[in-house]
């Protein structure tokens, strides 16, 4: 798994109990995922399909650094789909883990496209 970008945590993204809100995280995987997805498939033009349950297995809290590592596990004619590690960046103590997201390339219409890319190749 390469990890390829960070997030400080800031007090504006803490929750009631101090550490990292939940939404903020997601909100931030979501983002990197599609950015990791759009290089994989070399397309800006891409939607989430599938976010599989997100393990949550220690908080972040104000300070830390975390970052995001991605890893393609296979591609389909018109799908890539990703797995989503989120690590504390000093101890590497891990945060979170999502084992499955599917990204579909898509046209200007919002209708599937074939990708290009072939099994391969990834």
């Amino acid at each position: 798994m390469k990890y390829f970008s960070r997030h400080i945590v800031m007090p504006i993204h803490l929750n009631s109990t101090k550490s990292l809100c939940c939404g903020q995280l997601l909100s931030w995987v979501n983002e990197e995922a599609s950015i990791f997805a759009s290089c994989q498939m070399r397309s800006q033009f891409h939607i989430a399909k599938v976010i599989s349950e997100i393990n949550f297995m220690a908080p972040a809290q104000t300070s830390d650094i975390i970052e995001f590592g991605f890893e393609l596990v296979s591609l389909g004619q018109s799908s890539v789909t990703v797995r989503c590690k989120i690590r504390n960046k000093v101890n590497h103590a891990p945060i979170a883990f999502i084992d499955k997201m599917v990204f579909v390339n898509v046209n200007e219409n919002g209708l599937p496209i074939p990708h290009g890319m072939r099994a391969n190749a990834a």
